[in-house]
């Protein structure tokens, strides 16, 4: 009886690492080797950034909010207070995106929130 060699396995599972490296620089794409360490630390990254990610758009959306209640004479942190104090919850995500596409509201909501001080 002739030795099993599982060369298609083999085959499949080298051809996947491969397809998934498509895109990498010099060897790592087409070097079994190399290819698959390079595949295995591109999804650890892309794992741990999916999680950044979140941080990043936090950071992003408070730059937005702070430059929008600049323009109009206060800092994020004395706005974000006077919202607290006003019983006004509204998300950051919310709020960048009124200060960008609705500047006319977002001064409203900067106006009813110094008033109430």
């Amino acid at each position: 009886m002739p030795r099993a060699r599982s060369g298609k396995v083999t085959h499949r599972r080298h051809k996947k690492v491969l397809e998934l490296t498509k895109g990498h620089r010099a060897a790592r794409h087409n070097r079994y080797r190399t290819a698959h360490e390079s595949m295995l630390h591109a999804l650890d990254y892309s794992y741990r950034h999916r999680r950044e990610r979140k941080g990043d758009f936090r950071q992003l959306w408070i730059t937005r909010i702070n430059a929008a209640v600049r323009a109009r004479g206060l800092t994020y942190s004395q706005f974000v207070a006077r919202l607290r104090q006003s019983n006004i919850e509204i998300n950051r995500k919310m709020l960048a995106e009124m200060a960008v596409r609705d500047p006319e509201g977002f001064g409203a909501l900067i106006a009813s929130v110094t008033e109430a001080d």
